[in-house]
């Protein structure tokens, strides 16, 4: 499903033409650079409240004053909140809680990609620990103002990346398997779409909607980790030609696909499925250059998965 005339090239502006977010709160995880910022600058303009989310003070605090000056007098705040450090999320969701008993929009934009082998504060390998247990964890303490807001969206940043790596439920953390920076994020980026899946099942008919997606192919500080070696080992395992790159979109079409997830009023009885450049992407059971992989859409792997983290989070959620 696409809405008409929109696509890879989208913008965030566009997406939101005619609609009005006046009373709504939305919440931006990853928002002191690129996607993060651009998103929470389209949100603000629209009339939304935005509490943007960073890990480094400084740099939140420069990409707050660069929204309130491109959309003057937007209603934004800044909050910091480590995902890699569990105590961090918990303290962060216990005072957004205190101060926005409704949260009408969440965005689980932030995300490391492909890093070296590391550990989180609480021993997660890096990625699985920062791009699913954080958000994992961040989410579920934010249901109550989620339920109390509906209807609400949730919406998780995943990437074509999902297509790298399944869940290895045995051994998701790297304690006893050689260590894969690709597999790895691919593994992340899968869990984002089955929580996605989960989530939704569990509170779609109680009017929190949730949704994974794939912004696109962006020039961000997400490529940090990758070199051209890197880049040519990607395009090797998805089947690209050795001297093909993906279109490049801008920071705007790149964010247009979560603004539109949470916004669209098509999707307001969807939930549980996979975006991509404004649109529902098709199903697919083989690596390929876009769409979904079945494996991250599978309804007990998605449970599964909510199991395992509730275990290594040590803390139930039952939604």
């Amino acid at each position: 499903m696409t809405e008409p005339g929109f696509g890879a090239a989208t913008t965030t502006d566009e997406v939101l033409d005619g609609i009005d977010l006046s009373g709504k709160v939305a919440l931006v995880t990853g928002a002191s650079t690129g996607l993060g910022q651009e998103t929470s600058r389209a949100l603000a303009a629209k009339g939304a409240r935005v509490i943007m989310t960073a890990r480094d003070e400084a740099r939140g605090a420069a990409a707050l004053r660069q929204v309130k000056a491109a959309v003057p007098g937007a209603d934004a705040e800044l909050e910091l909140v480590e995902l890699g450090l569990l105590a961090s999320v918990r303290a962060f969701a216990d005072r957004v809680l205190d101060q926005h008993p409704e949260i009408h929009i969440l965005i689980a934009n932030a995300g490391v990609m492909a890093a070296p082998f590391g550990r989180t504060a609480d021993g997660f390998e890096l990625q699985f620990g920062t791009n699913h247990l954080g958000h994992f964890v961040l989410v579920n303490r934010l249901l109550p103002a989620l339920l109390k807001g509906a209807p609400s969206r949730v919406v998780m940043v995943s990437s074509f990346g999902h297509q790298l790596g399944d869940i290895d439920f045995d051994d998701p953390n790297y304690q006893r398997r050689d260590y894969d920076k690709f597999a790895a994020y691919g593994q992340s980026k899968t869990a984002n779409v089955l929580f996605a899946v989960e989530l939704d099942r569990r509170l779609g008919s109680r009017g929190v909607r949730s949704y994974a997606l794939h912004p696109g192919a962006i020039r961000t500080e997400l490529g940090r980790h990758l070199d051209g070696g890197d880049l040519s080992a990607m395009r090797a395992r998805v089947g690209r030609a050795p001297g093909a790159v993906a279109r490049p979109k801008s920071i705007q079409a790149g964010a247009a696909t979560s603004v539109w997830a949470a916004t669209s009023p098509d999707l307001a009885d969807r939930g549980g499925i996979y975006l991509e450049d404004c649109h529902i992407a098709d199903t697919r059971s083989e690596m390929g250059l876009d769409g979904v992989r079945d494996y991250a859409l599978d309804g007990e792997r998605a449970r599964r998965l909510w199991t395992l983290s509730e275990e290594l989070v040590a803390e139930q959620f039952p939604a």
